[in-house]
């Protein structure tokens, strides 16, 4: 019977793909013209299913485009296994910050999201995995007191259950409209990773374009394995601040993913359309090749 089943997608499974679809451009009606997407890096253009096909890598000159949380998602879990976790919490208005309530529902509507991080519990090659996605659509990823909260409960979730976790990282930093709020976060997650840590748990941490600010300084660059996409800006502060600050000009490719793995940072660069392969087979390593009913 559930042979059988598995051919008919779950209605939570549905409302995933189509989530998905959304954030990859995909999900209006074929009769409709086709859409162009420009490369930020080369300027060439192809049509938005050329890029889909691609998963947002340009086909000219490979840069690889930030793409949406519940997209990427649906690049690396197996079919039919996300399970989101904690998708109705969402962010409050710590100081009263002006204009922030009206920035917050506008970035909501915009993107479809409640806030710039999506948790779920899934599988990768069959192992069960607890997974955290900062969206870069959403005020940049930057860390909320909200985001740090969906962090830690991921973290918290992959703690009682012994199960790995996997954190894509996007993000400008800590969200100034939270002030200090924001940056208690980085103590908060780090703490969480620390009592993780301490039960053994695996932690594959996974950098992409742009990972800097709080969250590079916190549990973004606390991995036991540190994976990273082609091109990804890594580090605290960014070039133009760097070179403000001491007055000289930095090396060619100065804090991009090749220039971390040249240093020691991260373990591996991997291309994405070889991270659910790379993963999985770190989680195979991992469990010993346990199979997982």
């Amino acid at each position: 019977m559930n042979k059988v089943s598995n051919l008919f997608p779950s209605n939570r499974e549905r409302t995933f793909q189509l989530k998905a679809r959304k954030d990859a451009g995909t999900a209006a009606p074929l009769w409709q013209p086709p859409q162009f997407v420009t490369c930020k890096q080369c300027e060439r253009r192809a049509t938005r299913q050329v890029w889909a096909r691609s998963q947002y890598v340009c086909p000219s000159c490979g840069t690889h485009q930030p793409i949406g949380g519940y997209y990427r998602l649906s690049l690396v879990l197996d079919h039919g296994s996300f399970q989101e976790l904690d998708g109705d919490l969402k962010p409050r208005d710590v100081l009263d910050f002006p204009g922030y309530e009206e920035k917050l529902s506008t970035q909501q509507s915009k993107t479809g999201l409640n806030e710039a991080v999506i948790t779920a519990t899934g599988r990768i090659g069959g192992v069960p995995v607890v997974a955290a996605v900062l969206d870069s659509r959403f005020f940049m990823g930057s860390m909320s007191t909200a985001v740090g909260e969906k962090i830690t409960r991921a973290i918290e979730c992959a703690t009682a259950r012994h199960l790995p976790l996997i954190i894509f990282s996007a993000s400008g930093g800590a969200r100034m409209q939270e002030g200090i709020f924001s940056l208690m976060q980085m103590a908060k997650t780090t703490a969480a990773l620390e009592r993780f840590n301490e039960k053994g748990g695996l932690y594959i941490s996974v950098l992409t374009h742009p990972t800097t600010g709080g969250v590079t300084a916190s549990f973004a660059s606390l991995g036991d394995i540190m994976l990273a996409e082609p091109g990804a800006l890594i580090g605290f502060a960014g070039p133009r601040v760097i070179e403000q600050t001491i007055g000289e000009k930095l090396p060619k490719g100065f804090q991009r993913s090749e220039f971390q793995l040249e240093h020691g940072f991260v373990d591996q660069v991997v291309p994405r359309d070889k991270m659910r392969e790379t993963l999985a087979r770190l989680l195979q390593l991992h469990t010993q090749g346990r199979k997982h009913s």
